[in-house]
């Protein structure tokens, strides 16, 4: 006895020592979690600590930075044995997957792997506080259970997603907020200003970015990610402060692909926190408004990759500020959210623990079935190359990035189902074409990533409907049937050779001196960039409204020529610049002998055009949907290297437009538009030579003022007395189908066919046709004086995707894009965005031309 009391006073001193240690957030910081917001440097400052008082529970790794220099990182906490093999843990779980790249075996015998992913949103502020909390309880020595659990489990804690976000929020809110916190809703401080600290640096819903990886938050977060393929993840988020405590499991639709065993675990966790929150009092709800389908989220996505995935939203966000009094007259704090979002980590983490054995069994078990059963329908995809465009290397890319593997297809012939006309069809599979293979770990995420017709259980959905890959490139696609598949594999190299008659390096070996100038063909995003560079170095380059031959080669509309004329300046450095800028942007460079040519016009003819350096300007600021201007922003200064000028909305009435060339208006509420003081400044300077670009809801602006655009309404069918009684109960609905009516009117995010005239500047590097996503019924009248029609959609040009029965009635037979001559300038009407979460890559050449062709 007197043994026993000895070494249990013995544990209380060193529990006591080690607590002391290892300090607690409020310890760190100097206050009580909960009392005000922490600034990201703060949070890694502590995290630092942590693992410095602690390095054989908790290894901190820096993986990257934001756009504004802020540090990524994640912390790895796991009981010391774990933590001193947690590279052979990582490996064996990438063995378990089929990942590895080895033929070790892997052990089921080991950790389950749980990462908890906070504040990706940045004005949603209460998780990363929370994260810290919850660090620190796991390697507290008074918390007897957290050991146990980290016998079982190990923990990777990203404490902040997104700090450019969050610090923007935070930063102020402590402007804003006085020497208390003002729980008035009507207070400033629950108003956040335009952007709002949600997203990025750009404006990017990083929620949105976890397959498509076009921001560098997400790139660098998901290589992590990708080498570790947890068990379970849990996305951190908050809703409006008037909303309880969200927790799994997910509303409909679930996408198919999700197992039984995921939706157990979703209502094994579910059950857990109920309990916690039951024992509180504490208000929540579950299988209602988040979904599990788009595959791009934080929950979704590691679904797709074998995890259990699931989303907590907290009630708070940026109106929540520090205290604010909700509808039903509590006052709910930073403390009380936090406390929330530790609760359901925890609980996470415990369930997580308990069920670890049968987590990694069935982790192995989803893998192994992904290869052996893919249920795609398809043994195989081939994609067709495109004729050199840069769109099949863009979509390389983004299979490398989600672990899909795909190989050289044998030149052959094939039948297989054509993605563009849903049937099934003979076609020939040459070099430089693509063959992915069903029979892979990662058959989930490519199914789902190429499901031509997306399978949805309910019409009701938290974001849009449709991302087929091949459509998204606007890539020619034909899904195979087994028999095949099996004898279309290519062998040799992972990637395929290039087949351009350039010769084997890509670029054309001729010498520019001697010759008449050099053509670049104008295919895509590559093509722009290349002609962004040559402009900021002040080379003249022309393009060519005709197709034309030269020197044995065909160049389609659009090719971009660069001739000594107007380029002595360059004297023979001319033809070494060119093909520096031609390796840096990934295009071929071809020299031609004559500016006579084969077939087409002549270099010298009116057929080929100078293209003036245009100064650009975007609108932006309050009114402005930021993500769309955000989006278009990135573009000009992330890829296509080209300077773009930021105005605030605000100040567009008494803008001098004379300074710029092209000016951009992104989706948002232009109340001038149809001001006529200012609208007429505006429209003078159009037609001065101006070119007006106005995207999605600013062209239904437009088409409410007098400038030349009118909305498409279907027309009205003649009435009878019994059409009318049907009208008439129709109005009888049900108060508890409310939702479900409202989804009939509503375009959720669909793929629509457009047929473009792509014999316009605005659908050069175009066939005639474009797949464009519809998240809206607008499409417009015909432009008939002085207007070009450049891409409509016309009866039964659906593809994919969810749209309501009375919106489908409205998206035909109207405008989609088109141009507008005004005097010396034009408007281009883009009623769709083009440049969507900048994932949208087919669209991006057709902005382009809109900036850099169109008018000139």
């Amino acid at each position: 006895m007197k043994r026993t009391t000895t070494l249990f006073y013995s544990f209380l001193i060193v529990a006591r020592a080690l607590s002391q240690e290892i300090p607690s957030p409020g310890s760190f910081l100097g206050y009580p979690l909960g009392s005000r917001f922490t600034p990201h440097f703060r949070i890694v400052e502590y995290f630092d600590k942590l693992a410095g008082a602690l390095p054989s529970m908790v290894r901190v790794e820096r993986y990257g930075q934001t756009y504004e220099g802020r540090p990524l990182l994640l912390a790895f906490i796991a009981s010391p044995e774990n933590l001193r093999r947690l590279e052979s843990i990582r490996m064996n779980n990438l063995r378990l997957a089929g990942v590895a790249g080895d033929q070790t075996a892997p052990d089921e015998n080991s950790p389950a792997i749980v990462w908890l992913s906070y504040n990706v949103h940045g004005n949603e502020p209460s998780s990363s506080e929370a994260a810290m909390k919850t660090a620190y309880e796991l390697v507290n020595p008074a918390n007897t259970a957290a050991k146990e659990w980290l016998r079982h489990v190990v923990v990777i804690i990203d404490p902040c997603i997104n700090p450019d976000g969050r610090d923007r929020y935070v930063n102020w809110y402590v402007m804003t907020s006085g020497r208390q916190a003002n729980p008035d809703p009507q207070s400033r401080e629950h108003h956040e200003p335009w952007p709002g600290g949600r997203t990025n640096h750009y404006n990017f819903d990083l929620n949105r970015d976890w397959a498509w990886q076009t921001q560098v938050e997400t790139r660098q977060r998901m290589k992590q990610y990708n080498a570790w393929l947890p068990q379970v993840h849990v996305d951190f988020h908050e809703q409006g402060y008037n909303d309880p405590y969200y927790f799994a499991p997910a509303a409909e639709p679930y996408h198919d692909v999700i197992t039984p065993w995921q939706r157990e675990f979703q209502t094994l966790i579910g059950r857990n926190n109920a309990r916690y929150f039951d024992k509180e009092g504490w208000l929540f709800f579950t299988k209602e408004k988040f979904d599990l389908f788009y595959p791009s989220y934080g929950d979704t996505y590691p679904m797709y990759n074998g995890a259990i995935g699931m989303t907590f939203e907290q009630g708070g966000h940026s109106a929540g500020g520090l205290s604010v009094i909700t509808a039903g007259e509590d006052t709910l704090s930073l403390a009380d959210r936090l406390e929330h979002h530790f609760t359901t980590g925890i609980s996470t983490i415990e369930v997580s623990s308990q069920q670890s054995g049968r987590l990694v069994r069935e982790f192995r078990k989803y893998f192994a079935e992904a290869r052996s059963h893919p249920g795609a329908g398809f043994s195989a995809w081939i994609i067709k190359s495109g004729g050199g465009g840069d769109a099949i290397e863009e979509l390389k890319l983004t299979l490398e990035r989600n672990g899909i593997t795909w190989m050289p297809v044998t030149p052959g012939n094939y039948s297989g189902l054509d993605y563009q006309t849903g049937r099934i069809t003979p076609f020939h599979a040459g070099d430089g074409d693509l063959l992915i293979d069903a029979a892979q770990p990662r058959s989930n995420l490519l199914r789902v990533l190429f499901e031509r017709v997306s399978r949805i259980s309910d019409s009701v959905t938290y974001d849009i409907t449709a991302w087929s890959l091949p459509f998204v490139y606007g890539l020619q696609t034909y899904g195979l049937s087994a028999a095949a598949g099996q004898t279309a594999a290519g062998k040799g190299a992972a990637k395929a050779a290039a087949t351009d008659p350039a010769g084997p390096s890509g670029y054309d070996t001729a010498n520019l001196s001697g010759s008449y100038g050099l053509v670049v063909r104008w295919t895509g995003l590559h093509s722009a960039k290349f002609l962004a560079a040559l402009l900021e170095k002040g080379v003249k380059v022309r393009y060519a409204d005709q197709p034309f031959e030269s020197s044995g080669r065909r160049f389609e509309r659009g090719s971009l020529i660069i001739a000594p004329t107007g380029n002595g300046s360059f004297g023979k450095g001319l033809g070494n610049l060119v093909r520096d800028e031609a390796q840096k942007a990934g295009v071929t460079p071809f020299t031609v002998s004559s500016g006579f040519v084969d077939k087409g016009a002549d270099f010298g003819s009116g057929h080929v055009h100078l293209i003036h350096k245009p100064r650009v300007a975007l609108l932006t600021g309050a009114g402005v949907h930021a993500q769309n201007a955000g989006e278009i922003w990135y573009f000009f200064e992330q890829e296509l290297d080209y300077p773009v000028t930021l105005i605030e909305a605000a100040d567009a009435p008494g803008m001098d437009w004379r300074n710029y060339d092209v000016v951009i208006l992104p989706a948002g509420n232009y109340k001038y538009l149809n001001d006529k003081s200012v609208s007429d400044g505006l429209r003078k300077w159009v037609r001065d030579g101006g070119r007006l670009i106005a995207l999605e809801n600013a062209v239904a602006q437009m088409a409410a003022g007098d400038w030349g655009i009118l909305k498409r309404h279907p027309p009205d069918e003649d009435k009878k007395e019994e059409g009318r009684k049907d009208e008439d109960y129709a109005a009888l609905k049900k108060y508890e189908d409310r939702e479900r009516n409202e989804v009939a009117g509503s375009v959720p995010g669909s793929i629509y066919r457009v047929e473009l005239d792509n014999s316009h500047p605005l659908a050069f590097g175009y066939t005639d046709r474009y797949y464009t996503l519809k998240q809206d019924d607008n499409v417009y009248e015909f432009l008939k004086e002085g207007g070009w029609n450049v891409g409509v959609i016309r009866k039964d040009n659906y593809i994919s995707g969810f749209t309501g029965a009375r919106a489908k009635e409205k998206l035909k037979d109207g405008l989609v894009f088109g141009v507008q001559d005004m005097g010396k300038g034009e408007i281009v009407y883009m009623a769709d965005d083009p440049l969507f979460r900048s994932f949208w890559e087919n669209g991006k050449l057709l902005f382009c031309n809109a900036v850099f062709f169109v008018g000139q």
